[in-house]
């Protein structure tokens, strides 16, 4: 198939290895010394500093940074809305306004990760920013207090702050949903309305987790919450999760250009009981469900993103998670030896269309 139309350009390289290794540092140091071509990064403080040698400053080596169609998906910490102290909505929004995200940008990721908005950020299937369309209003109608009106309309943006650690508007925010909700702040310590101290657990699989964890758990203690880190093995932390045995755990959801049947396992409330689904937060909300069921019976690729973008609005709406970040673009180190094509696929950079010129 070397002549067709739809090869030209691909697949240039004689032969391709791929070398695993357990550790990312003798990787990383692999690659510096020229063992490997190339090497895809996620991590922000690699990409930043991990790079930084004589061959980067003299073109020898690359790091370039592609554009991608593909959605970002949601990272964020979930609320269990199972139990009681979650259960309000006003409470989890309270909690996402004292996460301050800027200054968790800048102090520990460089700067470099972007705010997730949606559940498919980074895509055209995102709600984030756009007016609903008339097919996603018509479905929305019967749920009337299913979607905030700044979410239907595009203009809700994630809080953010100054920068500074005391993230002061968002902590009156916070503090005016939790008055709200009943709560009450009496000696730096905030109390839900029968009187117990509002304190609860962020499970973590890894200690890894815990630089970010402990920084959140700081901005709640502010205003008087108590956050505890449990980390635990990976055989109990995967089993906590499958029970649903949490009040608070980081999770990520992936998202394609065509979601289907996964979101049933992810949002649907037949499965918020069900042990092993991926519904940690809970969610219970026949709006989704309908949202849901309208995606996986649209019959044109219009109404399929609208009813993907109603989805969108309802789950944002709910607050059933504490949206963190994702990487804007895909990192890619290589040696100057490694070419690409001027234009970038939807998809993001693709080996296929690269080629080597001599070293």
């Amino acid at each position: 198939g070397r002549d067709l139309a739809v090869n030209r350009g691909r697949f240039n390289f004689d032969e391709i290895r791929f070398d695993y290794y357990r550790d990312p540092s003798a990787l990383l140091e692999s690659f510096l010394t020229g063992s490997l071509d190339v090497r895809s990064e996620e991590d922000p403080a690699r990409w930043a500093e991990g790079y930084d040698t004589p061959a980067l400053k003299d073109g020898r080596l690359i790091k370039s940074e592609f554009t991608t169609g593909l959605p970002a998906g949601m990272m964020g910490l979930a609320f269990n809305t199972r139990r009681p102290i979650f259960q309000n909505k006003d409470v989890r929004e309270a909690l996402i306004h004292l996460f301050n995200f800027e200054w968790t940008n800048r102090n520990l990721f460089h700067g470099l990760y972007k705010r997730t908005e949606s559940y498919f950020e980074r895509s055209y299937l995102s709600s984030a920013g756009r007016p609903a369309d008339a097919h996603e209003r018509a479905l929305l109608a019967p749920f009337k207090d299913a979607v905030s009106p700044d979410i239907l309309e595009g203009t809700f943006r994630q809080p953010t702050s100054d920068g500074t650690p005391n993230n002061r508007a968002n902590a009156k925010a916070a503090y005016d949903l939790l008055a709200k909700a009943g709560f009450k702040l009496s000696n730096g310590v905030m109390t839900d309305p029968s009187g117990k101290p509002f304190a609860f657990e962020i499970l973590a699989g890894s200690s890894g987790q815990e630089r970010l964890f402990l920084t959140f758990a700081g901005d709640l203690a502010r205003l008087g919450i108590s956050a505890k880190i449990r980390v635990v093995d990976s055989a109990q932390y995967q089993s906590r999760l499958k029970d649903y045995d949490f009040d608070m755990v980081q999770f990520p959801w992936p998202a394609s250009l065509s979601p289907g049947n996964e979101q049933l396992f992810r949002w649907s409330s037949k499965v918020a009981s069900q042990p092993g689904s991926f519904n940690y937060p809970g969610v219970q909300n026949p709006a989704a469900d309908a949202m849901i069921d309208a995606m996986l019976s649209a019959t044109t690729a219009e109404d399929f993103a609208s009813s993907v973008r109603a989805l969108d609005r309802v789950l944002l709406s709910g607050h059933y998670v504490v949206p963190l970040f994702h990487v804007p673009k895909q990192w890619v180190a290589h040696w100057a030896h490694m070419k690409y094509p001027s234009i970038t696929p939807v998809a993001g950079y693709n080996l296929d269309s690269w080629w080597m010129e001599k070293k």
